[in-house]
């Protein structure tokens, strides 16, 4: 008895072992939501991890500082840039889902100007011709997207006059009838749309299912020489997910005590109001953190077709999931709550 009480003094006396420093590159959105719920709950902390968020305007600006090691995580939208980035042999690896649309969510639509729907002037995929749509920048997903909803009517993307401009702009572009529609995302439309400016005509799940907006990546001198800490991060995201998943209800976040805890730590970390939180359609993510290769696959033909790439990317080199399959081999099945 006194061998084993002077032993667990010892243990208690021991100095702990230091947390591994994670440096994680975000982008101030609702699609942080995973990251936030993993630092808030202590999943990254159960992980023996101690993680800096570090905030960019693009996922375009981090690619350097993980190839550099100066960033260990990063996410972001995926681009014709990261794939040229790939080719330039800048270490990345493409790690898991950030963010995607999937049956039941409305969190990206083809948005027309309500006043063409109004005057009868848009009535379906092939009144886009000639229309000026606004994309965020050139050379990124949306930009499939768009081609898939000109396909839908029977046009190619150069049938579309497209308009380059970031989604906030995009608002006062609707207001203004500088543009006549977007492939828009959240909170924007929902703000448009409650303007009375514009009509959400199709969520984008009804002519491109299933696209994969935006990746988390991982630099190459985290995932292989960190790779216990690359592992546990993996980890710790997965958990997260898997809470989101949980909160979400047609779409929306739920009314139960881990719906309205996710709310909280929205409202608190991206000071935006709870009102415009709840108002909003969400994004899915998969409970497995697992990204959609076939969209990311359909990406990268769009971009080659469109110019904005011109080298090959081995998309099998560039893609790693074992640190998703060790992860969910670790945590089991993901069991839906009932709601």
């Amino acid at each position: 008895m006194i061998a084993r009480a002077f032993a667990a003094l010892l243990l208690a006396l021991a100095p702990a072992t230091a947390a591994e420093k994670v440096k994680v590159g975000l982008v101030a959105a609702v699609s942080d939501a995973p990251f936030l719920i993993a630092e808030a709950r202590g999943y990254y902390r159960d992980a023996g991890l101690e993680v800096e968020t570090i905030h960019f305007d693009s996922a375009a600006k981090q690619m350097a500082p993980l190839a550099t090691g100066d960033l260990d995580v990063g996410s972001g939208a995926i681009s014709a840039g990261l794939f040229n980035a790939a080719s330039r042999k800048i270490d990345l690896k493409i790690v898991a889902d950030r963010s995607r649309m999937a049956p039941g969510y409305q969190f990206m639509t083809l948005m027309i100007r309500k006043k063409l729907i109004d005057s009868g002037k848009f009535r379906s995929y092939a009144d886009l011709r000639g229309l000026k749509i606004a994309l965020a920048a050139p050379g990124i997903g949306p930009g499939t997207i768009l081609n898939a909803a000109a396909a839908k009517g029977g046009l190619t993307f150069n049938d579309v006059e497209k308009v380059y401009i970031g989604y906030p702009q995009q608002v006062g572009a609707f207001h203004n009838d500088a543009v006549d529609g977007s492939i828009m995302i959240e909170p924007f439309a929902t703000a448009i749309a409650s303007a009375g400016e514009g009509v959400r005509f199709a969520t984008t799940e009804e002519f491109y299912p299933g696209a994969q907006i935006a990746l988390v990546y991982y630099g190459e001198k985290f995932a292989s020489g960190k790779s216990a800490a690359a592992g546990a991060f993996m980890k710790a995201y997965v958990r997260a997910t898997r809470d989101y998943n949980d909160a979400i209800v047609d779409g929306k976040f739920g009314d139960d005590s881990n719906a309205r805890d996710i709310v909280a730590m929205l409202v608190k970390s991206l000071g935006m109001s709870e009102a415009n939180i709840r108002g909003s359609f969400m994004h899915a993510v998969d409970p497995d953190a697992r990204p959609n290769i076939e969209s990311i696959k359909r990406d990268i033909e769009f971009f080659r077709a469109s110019g904005d790439l011109t080298a090959p990317v081995a998309l099998e080199k560039l893609v790693d999931t074992s640190f998703i399959d060790a992860a969910v081999k670790d945590l089991g099945p993901w069991r839906p709550k009932t709601k």
